[in-house]
């Protein structure tokens, strides 16, 4: 432990000393100096050019259908073409992107991006309600969707003077509805015309460059407006963390560079997330990395692509990583021969995943944490860091400060938990929109109280223990919410758990859990709270156990929606 600490240090030291790739610099920001990556793109514009040089190089394979570098390239500036030409798009311009991961979804964000403007990607999973709460909140001058969102809406976007274009269909006798496929075709002789002769857009680092929205696990969505600086040091510290991994865990590397497989991703992370957003679909596409896209998350279908596809990467929620290793296929020799890596979120891994992750001795493990508000910047570890102290939510980024508050507004002492506030380049500039909420998160001298609870180790090492909604007061004594559901989890015909509080008249909270078994398993309440009780303190045992068969009601991004579950338990 101390060992790899002392390495990961090292790394650290050497990789942002002056005159390395990742040299830090200083830059001002709302009055206060922060921690910058020298060589990072300043805009989106810029890191978007990057990824021309890969030419015919396969970019994207979705459905069958396989996009080169140099085919994205095209329908990028032909699609630029027509949103500037036609739609009037400008820098700064809004413009919504609603529809499943698909190729066209990547050519209409870089598209948007390309020209300075503001891509706002909408949650694709939202019903008609939820989609016109999120495009009235945007108003923007387009939406481009595919058929589904578009039959949702009812063809009407709810904003006045709102374009449409369809990425799946052909032209509709709607006003106001056009087919991406008919626009690039007709604009492929004008590709070039929004960056003639290399002219980039009137756009600097400190002027918008993305619209995103929370995950929306426990209220309304909101809208987390971020800057050009922001969205690129956020890219490049993902760099920063992919080499540290390198050099921290030199036989791993080996091992993934002696299979030869090219670098391929599966990509089941929904693009309106910040972790396919940035860390999947951005990251290869400055890189020359292949894209393996899922219509919609299904394990066995994903160990399907892997084999097929040659995939030497999966990330995902928790709850996919979990269930692609708990298929029997995993052990499947033609699955490994090119699997290599595999990550997930930085908080909520079951001990059994983690155990799975850690027995792959020769693959590449990691985590993270980070949220929308900080663009994924927060926390990493992977490779050997991961595999010696998997709990580890990861090293803290250079460019990002911790610190950890108690309930009286004190920082904690090392080790001591707290809530987990950060504050660096990378954070969001507001919620779109809403000065309260944006208050409410941001304090005046620019930390973001997140919500989740952690502490931060003598090595600069960050641990997420619980979110603050989910420390549960029973007679005083605080109970992790988190460790309950590792307990519960440990347990063989366990497949999923939820723990939350519950009002009592005599303890003031009670633990409640939500246990979904295995099928055939015939585990009864009783035996839940005795195998809590052989692991934990008696008190943290749940009081009231639920058993159900199906699956605990998750958002698209994965997170559980605790919520739901406690208002469908409350009267029970």
């Amino acid at each position: 432990m101390d060992d790899i600490a002392d390495v990961l240090a090292r790394c650290q030291q050497e990789m942002t000393a002056p005159g390395a790739p990742f040299e830090l610099d200083e830059a001002r920001l709302d009055g206060r100096t922060v921690k910058v990556y020298r060589h990072a793109p300043r805009t989106l514009p810029e890191f978007l050019d990057a990824g021309r040089a890969h030419g015919e190089r396969e970019f994207m394979v979705y459905e069958g259908e396989r996009w080169s570098f140099t085919r994205f390239y095209a329908a990028v500036d032909a699609f630029a073409a027509v949103l500037a030409a036609q739609f009037g798009v400008r820098a700064g311009t809004r413009v919504a992107i609603a529809m499943r991961n698909r190729p066209e979804w990547a050519v209409a964000f870089a598209a948007v991006a390309s020209l300075g403007a503001v891509p706002a990607p909408v949650n694709s999973f939202g019903m008609r309600e939820e989609l016109l709460d999120a495009l009235q909140q945007i108003e923007p001058r387009v939406l481009v969707c595919d058929l589904d969102r578009f039959k949702r809406l009812e063809g009407e976007p709810g904003v006045p003077g709102c374009e449409i274009v369809l990425a799946d269909a052909e032209p509709m006798p709607h006003s106001g509805v056009h087919s991406m496929k008919a626009l690039l075709a007709a604009a492929s002789g004008k590709a070039a015309q929004p960056r003639a002769a290399g002219v980039s857009p009137d756009v600097g680092p400190d002027d918008p460059a993305l619209l995103l929205f929370t995950s929306g696990a426990t209220s309304r969505a909101k809208g987390v407006l971020s800057t050009q600086r922001a969205v690129c040091q956020a890219l490049f510290n993902l760099d920063y963390i992919g080499a540290v991994a390198a050099k921290s865990s030199p036989a791993m590397i080996g091992a993934m560079i002696q299979r030869g497989f090219a670098p391929t991703t599966l990509m089941a992370v929904p693009l309106f997330h910040v972790s396919g957003l940035h860390a999947q679909l951005l990251a290869s596409l400055r890189h020359g990395r292949r894209l393996v896209l899922m219509h919609r998350w299904d394990p066995v279908r994903a160990l399907d692509l892997i084999r097929e596809e040659r995939v030497t990467q999966f990330n995902g929620a928790p709850s996919m990583l979990m269930q692609l290793l708990e298929e029997p296929g995993i052990a499947d020799p033609e699955v490994m021969r090119s699997l290599s890596g595999f990550g997930a979120g930085g908080a909520g891994l079951p001990q059994r995943t983690i155990e799975r992750l850690t027995s792959f001795t020769d693959r590449l493990a990691g985590v993270g944490f980070g949220m929308t508000e900080t663009n994924g910047v927060g926390a990493g570890a992977s490779g050997e860091a991961f595999r010696l102290n998997p709990r580890c939510s990861g090293v803290v980024s250079p460019i990002i400060e911790v610190r950890i508050v108690s309930a009286q507004g004190e920082t904690c002492a090392s080790g001591d938990a707290g809530e987990i506030w950060l504050r660096g380049v990378s954070l969001m500039s507001q919620y779109w929109r809403n000065p309260g909420a944006t208050a409410e998160a941001l304090t005046p001298d620019g930390w973001l109280r997140t919500g989740d609870v952690g502490y931060v180790d003598t090595h600069g090492q960050l641990y997420v223990v619980d979110r603050i909604k989910d420390v549960i007061n029973r007679n005083g004594e605080k109970i992790a919410a988190a460790e309950v559901e590792s307990c519960l989890m440990q347990h063989p015909e366990v497949r999923e758990a939820a723990v939350f509080g519950v009002p009592d008249d005599k303890a003031g909270e009670a633990v409640a859990a939500v246990v979904v078994t295995q099928e055939g398993s015939a585990l009864s309440a009783e035996a839940i709270g005795e195998h809590v009780r052989a692991h934990l303190a008696a008190y943290k045992a749940p009081s009231y156990v639920y058993l159900r068969s199906e699956a605990l009601p998750r958002n698209p991004a994965g997170k559980l929606l605790k919520g739901e579950l406690k208002e469908s338990y409350r009267a029970s």
